[in-house]
């Protein structure tokens, strides 16, 4: 083996820390996909709540785009992890941690949205972005983009 390959060969073995540090972030991206599908229900069962008094299984199904029985799985799992309470065929209300987790959304969405919109991004690009970007984006980050566009 060359020297030059030798560097080549040193070159391509993976850095540990480096390693270590994609393997967290992998494992952070996966948390924050499990709990998105909650925050993104509960934080548009507080919107109806607030916009037409109740939030109606039908309703979150049509908002969501999704059938009927997915919002029944979807509800029965907030249910169980204690971010709702409901009963068959009545409205769906939030507990205090439900009420308090789509309260965290709301803010979370709205500082990605001032920091996309004061880069210059259109507002419906923007709130599109935002959706995803609200339950990725770390604390540290967070307050950064508060900053930003607090600057604007």
């Amino acid at each position: 083996m060359t020297k030059d390959d030798h560097q080549d060969a040193v070159a391509r073995e993976p850095d540990p820390r480096t390693a270590d540090n994609r393997a967290e972030a992998f494992h952070g991206v996966r948390v924050a996909r499990r709990n998105e599908l909650a925050e993104d229900y509960v934080e548009l069962i507080a919107e109806l709540i607030h916009t037409q008094g109740e939030a109606r299984p039908v309703d979150i199904a049509t908002k969501m785009g999704v059938t009927a029985p997915t919002v029944a799985k979807t509800l029965g799992r907030l249910a169980r992890d204690g971010l709702i309470t409901r009963a068959k065929y009545r409205s769906v209300f939030l507990t205090d941690e439900g009420r308090a987790l789509a309260k965290e959304c709301r803010h979370r969405h709205e500082i990605v949205l001032r920091f996309l919109l004061s880069l210059g991004l259109d507002s419906e690009t923007a709130e599109r972005d935002a959706e995803g970007i609200e339950h990725h984006v770390s604390e540290r980050t967070l307050a950064l983009f508060a900053a930003f566009a607090n600057r604007s």
